[in-house]
């Protein structure tokens, strides 16, 4: 069965909130580059600290941010040169590797995590209208 076409005010409702996604995604850019890092490490440095522990295996990561695990090894790589992650060999299989924050990237977490959070409550009343609106 096809579906229906929807009416004018939903497809202004789906391009404004992708519109007001993308705005997001733009203010989560440019305040990780005035951190000194990009948008994909912030959100490597986000998912480790979430999860159980604030340990993740590489795996785990790529998974998490939907990449390849050689790519999730690269951007580890570069996390490490920049001080912000350690690799710790996992307890059960050694040859899996974990990561975890190192101080210096929780400090940063923090403050990238807070104007994240300010800019989160200030789109959310609208994003949450223009989902009630669908």
């Amino acid at each position: 069965m096809p579906a229906r076409d929807l009416a004018d005010h939903d497809y202004r409702t789906l391009a404004t909130f992708r519109h007001e996604l993308r705005r997001f995604l733009r203010f989560s850019v440019r305040t990780a580059k005035q951190a000194g890092i990009t948008a994909q490490q912030y959100q490597a440095l986000l998912a480790i600290r979430a999860s159980p522990a604030s340990t993740m295996l590489v795996g785990e990561l790529a998974s998490q941010l939907m990449i390849r695990p050689h790519s999730a090894t690269e951007l580890i790589d570069r996390l490490e040169r920049l001080d912000l992650i350690e690799r710790c060999p996992a307890t059960q299989d050694r040859r899996q590797v974990s990561v975890t924050l190192t101080g210096r990237a929780r400090d940063l977490l923090v403050s990238l995590a807070a104007s994240h959070r300010v800019e989160l409550k200030r789109l959310g009343p609208q994003v949450a209208e223009l989902l009630a609106r669908l």
